[in-house]
């Protein structure tokens, strides 16, 4: 017997969720990093570039497979099939995305545990429970894995709700607070000394630097990476949409808040940054790169929020509660995949599939955690720098290649049915076909 299929009730649940999925760490934290160590506001100008230009097609590539298929990411693949080969390419393809997202969602769990007990190290000195506060941001087995646990719990409580009253409900509420957040704290830092030079390195772009390759090539990594392509997320949560919606402005709307609040984002991080070396810390290395890299959000950071007093501790609270909403966001994107897979192919009840795959991913987690020196990052490449670029090229072949051109219209004209004169139309195809492609597989072949 088919399961029944639930779906987005809104517009803005579907806006919501699919923002939450490409709003995580990547973009609070990912962002910012990389613009800080690519030439500042040259690597925002290509990024905003490159997220539209390139991201935005291959995104809308992964919408309309799902919406077509209305199933999860294998089921979808398979049924823009026509032949054998195909439907068991389509298989690989689509578990492939799937067990990437579980990959991810592994270590980004045991990141966003570190993230959690951060945010709840303040507490603790406002409670003067010093022991406690040293105890969660000291890096032990037992609080690794106490952490890891907690946030991949909250995941699939989440999860277990479904679509509307899991994904949505809680994208709904989680993403305005997160928007607020990055708001509020921003304005706090820019009151800081050396947040105007800060400022300055975020909107003042080198010209001479934005052909750099080596900038060129983050720039793109990050705009596929921060809109969770190559994972099946997208796929699954374009089949959740109504066939009545538009989906090029569905996609666009997303691509949008996506990039703003990767962009807020960086106009909190790098300011901080600079008001953290006003006060001696030390951020660049005298090449110019930075000392501390992607850990600076455990090391730097938190030595700027101990030189405000009292009020760091508040300030210090707030960041790392945003960056733990920004985490699950995301994670529960990356479990609705696999989730979706066994509840649709397998018969199993949504609660039962929910805590069984993520009780096995939080083993695998736990795995990493009692190995974490080589893992870690281990993982992280595996997932990220090699699953997610292949992936996504894919998905871009099988629209591009393999699902029939009039198929294709047909599909984006549910929802808008003047799509066919549309500028979109006259350009996406093609982009779709050669163009991503071509872009994802350089990113690929860069990390290699």
């Amino acid at each position: 017997m088919a399961v029944s299929r639930s779906g987005f009730s809104s517009r803005m649940g579907f806006i919501m969720a699919a923002a939450g999925s490409a709003v995580g760490l990547g973009n609070i934290w990912g962002f910012p990093t990389q613009t800080a160590s690519n030439g500042g506001a040259a690597f925002v100008l290509v990024y905003l570039v490159l997220a539209f230009c390139l991201a935005y097609p291959a995104f809308m590539a992964e919408l309309l497979i799902g919406r077509y298929g209305q199933a999860n990411a294998v089921t979808s693949l398979q049924k823009m099939s026509k032949t054998l080969w195909q439907k068991r390419f389509a298989f690989l393809v689509g578990f492939g995305g799937i067990i990437c997202a579980a990959l991810i969602l592994s270590f980004y769990g045991i990141i966003a545990g570190w993230m959690m007990s951060y945010a709840i190290e303040p507490v603790l000195k406002l409670a003067s429970f010093e022991t406690g506060a040293s105890w969660v941001v000291t890096h032990s087995l037992t609080r690794n894995l106490m952490f890891t646990s907690l946030f991949m719990l909250a995941t699939i409580f989440i999860i277990r709700h479904g679509v509307e009253n899991g994904i949505e409900k809680w994208s709904k509420r989680l993403m305005p607070l997160l928007i607020v957040l990055l708001v509020l704290l921003s304005s706090y830092v820019f009151t800081l000394e050396g947040a105007s030079a800060g400022l300055d390195a975020y909107l003042n772009p080198d010209i001479s630097s934005i052909l750099d390759p080596n900038l060129l090539i983050s720039a793109l990594g990050q705009a596929f990476f921060s809109l969770s392509l190559g994972t099946s997320v997208m796929v699954i949560y374009g089949s959740y949409i109504s066939k009545k919606e538009n989906l090029v402005t569905l996609g666009a709307q997303v691509t949008l808040i996506d990039v703003s609040i990767a962009f807020l984002a960086g106009l909190l991080i790098i300011p901080a940054m600079y008001v953290a070396q006003a006060q001696g810390v030390t951020i660049f290395a005298e090449d110019g790169s930075l000392v501390s890299g992607s850990s600076l959000v455990f090391t730097i950071l938190p030595t700027l929020f101990q030189s405000m007093g009292d009020v760091g501790l508040f300030v210090a609270f707030a960041f790392f509660v945003l960056m733990s909403i920004a985490a699950l966001t995301s994670s529960i994107s990356m479990l609705e995949g696999p989730v979706s897979y066994a509840v649709e192919r397998h018969n199993l009840k949504r609660e039962t599939a929910t805590t069984i795959i993520g009780l096995i991913i939080l083993a695998f987690s736990m795995v990493i955690v009692f190995n974490l020196s080589f893992m870690l990052d281990l993982v992280a490449i595996i997932s990220t720098q090699y699953g997610q670029p292949i992936v996504a090229m894919l998905c871009c072949v099988f629209v591009g290649w393999i699902w029939h051109r009039n198929d294709v219209l047909a599909e984006i004209k549910e929802g808008n049915s003047d799509v066919e004169h549309s500028v979109f139309w006259k350009i996406w195809p093609w982009y779709t076909k050669f163009v991503c492609p071509t872009a994802i597989a350089v990113v690929f072949i860069h990390s290699l």
